[in-house]
């Protein structure tokens, strides 16, 4: 079979061994990102792309997919509503969920529509990366289970694990604040700016915006033109 991007008269020939996703995003260049993303990990292949529902309908009825995308706000409507129609067609397609949206009670909606993951938006490329590879660990056991620990361990490979400790010294709420005034400074910040804005001191600002640096979350670099040493600014570059 072949599958590429809906419009564009570009078709890509699509291995049945892999897992055909498509993305719905209405933003193009971060469709574009969110497909680039889902091509570098092993046993998936981007079927196409498409910014609305109706592209993602048409495509669809059009081409086989085992996974879709989602983005939750479209220009035509809601992506729950998307995948209500979807059901109601018979379509199988899995959903994981790429949205900026936190509102639990829609969450639950989306679990009971059977969208298997959540992804959070800004999200870096290592964190899709485990949600596809998890869905595809899932995607993969058949057969009959040999009992409840079987079940449970199939249900759980869907599952995100806990998030990883944070270094000694540092809190959630504290980076959390400093995550917020770095993303907000269009320029970025130095750790003494940093300091100012969340009320702590610039050793303390400067350890959680390493930390964001190490986890590629933020970049770092010299700033220039100043008497002296040449002061770290740091800019946000998670996605």
């Amino acid at each position: 079979m072949r599958a590429g991007r809906p419009g564009r008269g570009r078709w890509v020939a699509v291995s049945p061994l892999d897992i055909r996703v498509l993305v719905v995003e209405d933003d193009p260049v971060a469709a574009d990102a969110h497909a680039l993303y889902v091509g570098r990990v092993p046993g998936f292949t981007v079927s196409g792309t498409a910014h609305s529902m109706g592209d993602a309908r048409r495509h669809l009825d059009q081409h086989p997919v085992d996974l879709l995308l989602l983005d939750l706000y479209l220009p035509d409507g809601h992506g729950l509503q998307l995948v209500r129609t979807l059901r109601a067609a018979g379509h199988g397609a899995d959903i994981i969920a790429v949205t900026s949206a936190r509102d639990l009670a829609m969450v639950r909606e989306g679990v009971s529509l059977g969208v298997v993951q959540y992804v959070l938006k800004p999200f870096t490329f290592a964190t899709l990366r485990d949600r596809l590879t998890r869905y595809a660990e899932f995607r993969a056991t058949s057969g009959e289970a040999s009992g409840q620990d079987e079940v449970d361990r199939a249900i759980a490979a869907l599952r995100a694990p806990r998030p990883a400790a944070l270094p000694k010294g540092l809190t959630a709420a504290t980076l959390r604040a400093v995550t917020d005034v770095l993303r907000a400074a269009e320029r970025g910040l130095t750790a003494a700016e940093a300091a100012a804005d969340v009320g702590i001191s610039r050793i303390t600002a400067r350890r959680y915006l390493e930390h964001l640096v190490d986890g590629g979350r933020a970049a770092r670099a010299p700033q220039y033109g100043q008497v002296g040493r040449p002061e770290l600014r740091y800019r946000w570059s998670g996605h």
